[in-house]
């Protein structure tokens, strides 16, 4: 499917968990979900929102592996660690700025979302964004995706000084070219 993105807008997620289910049935993942669905403020709050690996452009995953198991194919897909390589160090787990890989300590092995690779790279389209029926997760061409909504896509994502670009983008309120994603701030809103 050349020319198309995968695309999160968490505005849309409605916590149905389909995604869950159907990125289990993917053949790579044996049975397992690699996305999940957070649930923002719980005690307040119903809202929902997916999280699948964003794919960055320079995985911090990749950087801090000391056994050079998790490699970025050449479309920009970020795969799940290499079984013979992954010594099960937890570093890419604890590096990700967001929260993405699993340890699969059954397996010794890291485990992520890797877009379904085994349906993308034949051209289909991975398997949570098939079943999400209010398209919070969507694997579409960039041009359709703004059909009917008021956010625009971003790829960019701040973490106080540190600017990462990424393979799938995030709806953003319109006029933002990146998300900022600071820990500080939060920390803030839940002294109050």
């Amino acid at each position: 499917m050349f020319g198309y993105g995968f695309y999160v807008d968490p505005e849309r997620c409605i916590g149905c968990r389909a995604c869950e289910n159907a990125c289990a049935e993917c053949d790579t993942h044996r049975g397992t979900s690699m996305i999940h669905v957070d649930f923002i403020d719980r005690r307040n709050s119903i809202a929902s929102v997916p999280t699948v690996c964003m794919h960055c452009e320079q995985p911090t995953c990749a950087e801090v592996c000391p056994a050079d198991a998790i490699k970025r194919s050449d479309d920009g897909v970020v795969q799940s660690s290499l079984k013979p390589r992954c010594v099960a160090c937890n570093n890419c787990v604890v590096a990700c700025p967001f929260g993405v890989p699993k340890m699969m300590t059954q397996l010794e092995q890291m485990m992520k979302c890797d877009m379904c690779y085994d349906r993308t790279s034949v051209g289909k389209r991975p398997m949570c964004a098939t079943v999400c029926p209010s398209q919070a997760l969507a694997y579409v061409q960039p041009d359709r995706i703004q059909v009917g909504r008021r956010e625009t896509p971003t790829n960019r994502f701040r973490f106080g000084n540190q600017v990462i670009t990424t393979k799938v983008h995030m709806m953003a309120p319109a006029g933002r070219d990146a998300i900022a994603v600071d820990v500080v701030d939060y920390m803030w809103e839940a002294q109050r």
